[in-house]
């Protein structure tokens, strides 16, 4: 069994702004469950269990999301919350938590999940790591501060643009080699993912408006028909009844007192019971 790390140990510095609220919580998840791996070792292979694996995503079906929990190594934790925190800080301050927690598990999870598919019946690996999110994060970053500069290894200033595009080809073609340990399809996807939700974003989002908007105006006109049903039948209702108190019920004929006493069970049939 040989497992699949997601990480570059690439350093990045910024000026990120203090810990958010969702980037702490993330963090204090990924950090707290990776002590827990070490202290759990020789009882229990938590890797097995909440990795990422085709041989037993059935029945683990939680393997999708706990994966991105899961960590190779000290430095593999480490390095993805430090980009994690570098360059999610900002985009949570200006999204707000429950979005930036949306897009990070839309991209962490959508990324397992296209891995899983190129490696249905064709490997034993486990995936393990945040960085399909991370890289998510990366796409995103990328995307609104093109032109901020980044410094590689503390060394070398980058415009953001650049960085994601230089980092996006190495995913690109080290996702065709085979026998490495660092899964660079999904840093791909994870990119891929975020750039397309990012990109049609507005657009879904028309797109559930206004398929709520149909559903809400097909039951409205739904309530509205029934009422305008149920007034219909009260009329012919008070109709029969008027005809038959003042002429009696002789007056009336079979079909109408037949219409009667079906209008009559209609309309207390829809009355709500105490």
């Amino acid at each position: 069994m040989r497992y699949q790390f997601q990480s570059h140990q690439t350093q990045f510095t910024w000026n990120p702004r203090t810990f958010t609220d969702a980037i702490k919580v993330l963090i204090i998840i990924n950090v707290g469950m990776y002590f827990l791996q070490i202290i759990t070792s020789s009882q229990l292979d938590m890797v097995r269990i909440f990795g990422l694996s085709t041989q037993t995503i059935w029945p683990l079906i939680w393997q999708p999301i706990t994966y991105m929990f899961m960590h190779g190594g000290v430095w593999h934790v480490a390095i993805n919350m430090f980009v994690l925190w570098m360059f999610g800080s900002e985009l949570e301050t200006i999204w707000g938590k429950n979005e930036f927690l949306k897009y990070y598990f839309v991209t962490g999870v959508g990324a397992g999940l296209i891995w899983l598919l190129f490696n249905i019946g064709g490997s034993n690996a486990i995936l393990i790591g945040a960085s399909g999110a991370v890289y998510g994060i990366l796409m995103a970053y990328g995307l609104m501060f093109p032109n901020r500069t980044v410094y590689v290894y503390f060394l070398f200033p980058v415009k953001v643009k650049y960085f994601v595009i230089f980092i996006g080809a190495i995913a690109f073609f080290s996702s065709m080699g085979t026998g490495s340990k660092i899964s660079h399809l999904t840093h791909l996807s994870g990119m891929l993912i975020g750039y397309l939700y990012l990109r049609f974003r507005d657009h879904w989002r028309n797109i559930s408006f206004n398929f709520r908007k149909k559903i809400i105006e097909l039951k409205t006109n739904q309530k509205k028909n029934v009422k305008q049903q149920e007034t219909k039948l009260q009329q012919e209702v008070d109709m029969l009844i008027d005809k038959a108190n003042i002429c009696g019920w002789e007056s009336l004929s079979d079909e109408e007192q037949v219409k009667l006493q079906s209008s009559s069970w209609k309309l207390s049939s829809k009355k709500p019971k105490n």
